[in-house]
This record gives C-alpha cells, sequence and structure tokens, in this order.
C-alpha cells in the first residue's frame, strides 16, 4: 500500500528537497506540498493524506492549532519537523501533546545537507506514522548489524548474582516511544502524591525531556523531573532519564538511585529501555514492577524478559490502547510479560505496587 503524505512548511527549500527525497521511494507518494495549513487543508480536500509532515511555525496558521484541529475532526498521523531550541522543544511538546506521532529535529541552517544525512530518520518516521493509530484529540540509527545490547553496559550475573533480596522500597519502570508522550501523561496524571518511585525512559531528543518533564509535573500530583546522575528514587517522585544520555536502576543498601550516563545506542536508542530494565533486573530483582508500553521496534523486550525471569512484575500495554504496538508486541513474543493490561488500567497497576 503506498503511503500518501502531505508536506506543510514555510520554507520552500524544505519542501523541495524533502519531495526530492521521498520521490524514489515506491511506498512513499507526495500527495501535496503547501507552505502554511490554510492551503494544506485545500489541497486535502481533494486527495487526503495519510500521514502529514508538519512544521511548527507557519503564517496565518500555527502548526499546532493545524494539529488540534486536524486530530479534533479527522484524526490523521502527524510527523513534527520542528527546530531543535529550547524554545522550539517548548512547542514541540505541545503539539505531541495534542497528538503528533513523531518529532524529527532540524537545524536552523544547512537543510539541504540534514535532510540528506538524516532521509533514513525521516522514511522510519513516515513509515512509522502511517501504522500509527491516532485518536481524537480536542535518533540517527546505526546499521542492522551494528545494533548492540545492554551488554555494552550493564552485565547481565547469574541469578546468583542478583541483588534479589526483599526490601522495603519497591520501585516501578515505565518504558515507551513512539506515543509515549500522551500515554505517560495518561497515566502519570492518575497517579496520587503517595504513587511509588518510578524510573522512566521514553524515546526522545536531547534538550527535549527537560521541558517534557517540567510539563508533567505541572498537570500531575507527583514530582516530575529529569533525571540527574545520583538522584534517589522515591514514592510520589517520577524521574524521566535525559534525551541523549542511559539511565540505571543502582541500589546502595536498601535504597534506590539511578546513574545518568553516556554509551553507545543500545537497540538502537540512548536512552534505551533495555539499559534501564537490565540494570533494575540486576539491581532490585522482585523489588521492581515493570511495564513496556507503545511504541516501535524491540527495545525493552529483552530487558523486560530479564527483569521477569529476576522475579520482577512484568506488564505490557495492550494493543488496543497502543499508538504503535511493537515493543510490548516484541516483549510478549519473548515471554517476559506476566500480564497484558490497557492504558487506563496501569496507574491500579503502579499503584499495587507497594
Amino acid at each position: 500500500m503506498t503511503i500518501k503524505v502531505m508536506i506543510v512548511d514555510d520554507s520552500a527549500v524544505m519542501r523541495e528537497v524533502m519531495q526530492q527525497l521521498l520521490a524514489p521511494h515506491k511506498d512513499i507518494e507526495v500527495v501535496g506540498a503547501a507552505m502554511d495549513p490554510l492551503l494544506a487543508l485545500q489541497k486535502m480536500q481533494t486527495v487526503w493524506p495519510d500521514v502529514i509532515l508538519l512544521d511548527v511555525e507557519m503564517p496565518r496558521m500555527d502548526g499546532i492549532t493545524f494539529l488540534r484541529q486536524i486530530m479534533a475532526t479527522r484524526p490523521t498521523p502527524v510527523v513534527i519537523c520542528s527546530t531543535l531550541t529550547e524554545k522550539g522543544a517548548d512547542i514541540t511538546l505541545q503539539a505531541l501533546s495534542a497528538g503528533a506521532v513523531e518529532v524529527i529535529t532540524k537545524p536552523t541552517m544547512g537543510l539541504r545537507d540534514f535532510l540528506k544525512d538524516s532521509a533514513q530518520e525521516m522514511l522510519t518516521a513516515i513509515r512509522t506514522a502511517a501504522r500509527a493509530r491516532v485518536k481524537p484529540s480536542v535518533p540517527t540509527t546505526l546499521k542492522k548489524e551494528e545494533k548492540l545490547s545492554a551488554d555494552v553496559l550493564v552485565n547481565l550475573p547469574s541469578s546468583s548474582g542478583l541483588l534479589n533480596q526483599r526490601t522495603t522500597e519497591k520501585i516501578v519502570l515505565l518504558g515507551t516511544s513512539t506515543g509515549g508522550t500522551q500515554a505517560l501523561e495518561a497515566v502519570l496524571c492518575e497517579l496520587p502524591a503517595n504513587s511509588p518511585a518510578i524510573a522512566i525512559v521514553q524515546h526522545m531528543p536531547e534538550k527535549f525531556t527537560r521541558s517534557f518533564a517540567e510539563r508533567l509535573d505541572s498537570l500531575c500530583a507527583i514530582e516530575v523531573r529529569e533525571a540527574q546522575d545520583g538522584d534517589r528514587m522515591l514514592p510520589g517522585r517520577a524521574l524521566i532519564a535525559p534525551g541523549g544520555r542511559h539511565m540505571l536502576i543502582k541500589r546502595s543498601g536498601g535504597q534506590y538511585f539511578v546513574e545518568v550516563k553516556d554509551g553507545p545506542l543500545v537497540s538502537r536508542h540512548r536512552p534505551s529501555v533495555d539499559v534501564l530494565f537490565r540494570s533494575a533486573a540486576v539491581q532490585a530483582g522482585r523489588n521492581a514492577l515493570a511495564v513496556i508500553m507503545t511504541g516501535m521496534g524491540d527495545d525493552g523486550a529483552r530487558g523486560l524478559k530479564e527483569l521477569h525471569e529476576a522475579g520482577a512484575r512484568t506488564f505490557a500495554q495492550d494493543e488496543e490502547s497502543c499508538v504503535v504496538f511493537g515493543m510490548p508486541k516484541e516483549a510478549i513474543k519473548l515471554g517476559g510479560v506476566e500480564e497484558i493490561v490497557a492504558l487506563d488500567e496501569i496507574p491500579r497497576v503502579v499503584m499495587s505496587w507497594r
């Protein structure tokens, strides 16, 4: 099936280069390009696209307003193409909250070279978005043969070497990717201030996670913050791995902390859910509960199985409530999932772990 794409960007260079990049791919057809949302809407009345590539700041109508209008009237997968600045991060997070499926960051200069270098990322984003289930709403990857596992950062000892004894402190781990910004908001906003300590990996570019955490913190009863190295995991606190860095669980006595560190891409991501889950399997074992949520690919599937084998409680979000049922599906196939739950059941699962 051919994926029909509409490009909405006020940069003529951006529109031209995007069309040139997508033209050779037989499974993708650019059905229109427009310099602003109003022109795009006119063209979309003739041929409605399967995916919209959308800029954020444009004349006559900004991208966020257009996105909200589309999601309220005729939900369509949207990939955001946004300039990576602190200001842009805030704007893009609003777009993700409004229903965007993916985000591709672009520089303020050198667009032609950037787009050529990032062609595979754009193609992957479009193909992922085309498979996404969108609902009404009012990083550079390695070559396949170079895909690394959590072994590069965390050794998995024998079961006798796991720090598996019971402690009074229990921790919750959430791993998610495509569709995760909305899913995490839905979960975290339902948790009371006395919820268990939570560590989160959401696949998100560098500089976006701080704004994302600040936004959630303003909405939730619990404290939500971008993790810093050495932060203690405490009840009523959720720590989000910084974009571009891995986050691991560490234990000191009966207390849990996070370690934030650099390292290679693991399962093609940094931060990686596999790294978080593997470290928790080693350091927490049966004192952990983990949920793998909506997302493309298989990051987290192996780590969840390792957690399961270490005695942790393990859950996967169900297909119906996922935007992309990739990561949960792979975890289920590997046999590491204890129970499959809908998105609106995850807060109950989290609160059961106290």
